[in-house]
């Protein structure tokens, strides 16, 4: 199945995004490649951004964004309630994270994983679909904290 996919990184993430974008590309998916376009210092909550409003218009239904750790370009994603992202290093996070949250987004960190590993996280959670049932429930309480009891 092919998917509409946008890859963002920070200059820590530049390389190992590139890689993965063309290897996105051979496997027959559309890739919008956000950024940057090089390896010189780039600010990760700006590439971060970009990803999650192309989650929340619709341009694409998935996404994978890179930074050193993946930590705080997963957390300028996570600032648009549109997106889900989670941080991964291994395939079964990548399922978990597509089965059990409906993850539109992973993160990779790029000092973390190799190109090998990042192939595995991604094709995983691309080829996953959202288990449905008693999760949906939760799914909508991330977005919507007003319903899930937050604030008391």
């Amino acid at each position: 199945m092919s998917h509409k996919i946008a890859i963002a990184s920070d200059h820590a993430g530049f390389e190992l995004k590139t890689l993965l974008a063309a290897w996105l590309r051979d496997e027959g998916h559309d890739v919008t490649d956000l950024g940057p376009a090089s390896a010189q210092p780039a600010d990760y909550p700006d590439f971060g951004y970009r990803l999650a409003r192309a989650i929340a218009s619709g341009e694409v239904s998935r996404g994978v964004a890179l930074c050193g750790s993946g930590m705080g370009i997963s957390i300028a994603v996570n600032r648009n309630p549109a997106a889900r992202c989670v941080i991964v290093s291994e395939a079964l996070s990548a399922r978990l994270a597509r089965e059990h949250l409906d993850a539109n987004v992973i993160a990779l960190g790029a000092r973390m994983v190799g190109i090998d590993q990042a192939k595995a996280c991604v094709a995983v959670f691309l080829s996953t679909p959202f288990a449905g049932d008693r999760h949906r429930r939760r799914i909508e309480q991330l977005s919507r904290p007003d319903i899930g009891g937050w604030p008391r």
